[in-house]
């Protein structure tokens, strides 16, 4: 049996802003970048590889929804393992600092999944009927670099504060940048980490704008300083 790599979803990540510090990660973040790797360890342990939990589009017309989720808890090498998760480790600090501490670890986990589960979603539609195996968290972790665009620049920096509005000329440029490096590099069909694997760029695409629309009203929601009322880009995030 085929190993499931045949597609790989890992991102070209950049450097998260300097102004947030990565080691003082929340915990949940943390949880989720360790995770993957030592999932992948237990991974390399089945006789399958993971394969029977890998999502393929036609499972969607089979009723098979299991693997929307259980495909990003497996990845096709150490390196799209490990490349994953530094970035829910830099991208998702700022999102799990927006949520604050009181329902911050479940909001944000549930963002997370959230933006994993739409990815693979979105892949299989635009792929529907296939039975090319898709793997990897790197849609969630897109989805986690959409909420983060619309974090930057504000005025509280990247520890929670206000979420800048979808029109904002900065989240504009930072989303028309990270979608042409996503679709170059699915062009390409080569990332670090992806071992001659293709890339499903189109689960990034829907993981990324997933994330970018959900940080809006979660951040209303859950925010932890109250961002509603005020002059700035938070006014009107949507």
């Amino acid at each position: 049996m085929s190993e499931p790599d045949d597609r790989f979803d890992g991102p070209s990540l950049s450097d998260p802003p300097k102004s947030e510090a990565v080691f003082n990660a929340p915990l949940s973040v943390v949880v989720v970048a360790l995770s993957m790797p030592v999932l992948f360890f237990f991974q390399r342990q089945l006789p399958d590889m993971g394969a029977s939990m890998a999502f393929a589009p036609i499972d969607l017309q089979n009723g098979r929804w299991g693997g929307l989720f259980t495909a990003m808890l497996l990845h096709g090498g150490w390196a799209h393992a490990l490349m994953n998760a530094v970035g829910a480790l830099a991208f998702g600090a700022p999102v799990a600092r927006l949520f604050g501490e009181r329902f911050g670890s479940s909001v944000f986990l549930l963002f997370y999944i959230g933006c994993g589960v739409i990815a693979a979603l979105g892949y299989g539609l635009v792929h529907w009927g296939s039975s090319d195996p898709m793997v990897g968290a790197s849609g969630a972790v897109f989805g986690l670099i959409g909420g983060a665009t619309r974090l930057m620049g504000a005025p509280q920096g990247w520890r929670g504060g206000r979420v800048l509005s979808l029109l904002d000329r900065r989240v504009i440029a930072a989303s028309i940048a990270w979608m042409a490096v996503n679709a170059v590099t699915g062009l390409i069909g080569y990332a670090p980490g992806a071992d001659g694997a293709r890339i499903a760029w189109e689960a990034h695409a829907f993981g990324f704008f997933a994330g970018l629309l959900a940080i809006g009203p979660l951040g209303r929601a859950f925010g932890t300083t109250s961002h509603a009322g005020r002059s700035g880009g938070a006014d009107s995030a949507i």
